[in-house]
């Protein structure tokens, strides 16, 4: 299933689909194990540690050799098909667009970004993505896990009476040659580690399309959609183009794509 949402307000990890507003989806701050490591090995001792890529298991290269499997052609990014996933494309004023897995109640945002050819991103954006956290008032730490350093971070999801409310997210960084894939973990797969290795097993089947193109480090790199989701999304706007102001309580557009 394949949706493509536009958002004006929205950022990545912050959008209105996630059901966070359910108290019993996420943990209880005054309950959660300051010491749990979900699952994974010890805390990284520092961020210059275990971010090597592993050009021989994913997420892979365009440029280089990877598995043929059934992937969705993205420009930037070719996305693997699983039964049971649902792919959405997010537009967000501000941010760019990016690619939505979900799998259940929960999900990974993708995001690739063009790197410098000598050094990688990942250990300045951890430290960034860790100083907003804490500056929102949530708490952050760095792990290892199966892609090397991650931040497991709990969040405050905003919104008036929600204060109290932690929601687990893992961030996963890996540094190719000259781009930069972040994934996002939301939902109960953030925190339980056999729920999380389906998006993990997505994440390491992403094929990253960097091209030859030159673009300033941290530029987000280009998402398209598919010709015939191009097509069709145009073909559903066409029909639905009516009013000039549209009413903010309606769905917006959606194509939806089964396999």
């Amino acid at each position: 299933m394949f949706r493509r949402h536009r958002r004006e307000d929205a950022e990545p990890g912050y959008d209105s689909d996630t059901a966070q507003d359910d108290p019993e989806r996420f943990d209880d701050p005054d309950e959660l194990d300051e010491d749990e490591d979900y699952g994974y090995g010890a805390v990284a001792a520092s961020s210059g540690s275990g971010d090597e890529w592993d050009e021989g298991s994913g997420p892979w290269d365009g440029a280089g050799d990877f598995p043929q499997h059934d992937r969705i052609d993205f420009g930037s990014l070719l996305i693997p098909v699983q039964p049971g996933v649902e792919v959405e494309v997010k537009v967000a004023e501000g941010v760019g667009v990016w690619i939505t897995l979900r799998r259940g109640e929960s999900s990974i945002e993708l995001m690739a970004f063009a790197a410098p050819k000598t050094s990688g991103l990942w250990a300045e954006v951890r430290q960034e993505f860790a100083d907003e956290v804490a500056k929102a008032g949530g708490d952050s730490r760095e792990a290892q896990g199966p892609f090397g350093i991650e931040l497991h971070a709990r969040l405050h999801p905003g919104g008036e009476g929600r204060r109290g409310q932690l929601e687990p997210v893992r961030f996963m960084g890996v540094d190719g040659p000259r781009w930069f894939l972040r994934g996002m973990i939301r939902g109960p797969a953030a925190q339980h580690p056999h729920l999380a290795e389906p998006f993990e097993e997505l994440f390491a089947d992403v094929v990253v399309v960097r091209g030859d193109h030159p673009a300033p480090p941290g530029d987000l790199l280009e998402i398209r959609l598919p010709h015939d989701a191009q097509q069709a999304l145009e073909e559903q706007l066409a029909q639905e183009a009516g009013p000039a102001w549209p009413n903010p309580f309606e769905r917006g557009p959606e194509i939806t794509e089964t396999r």
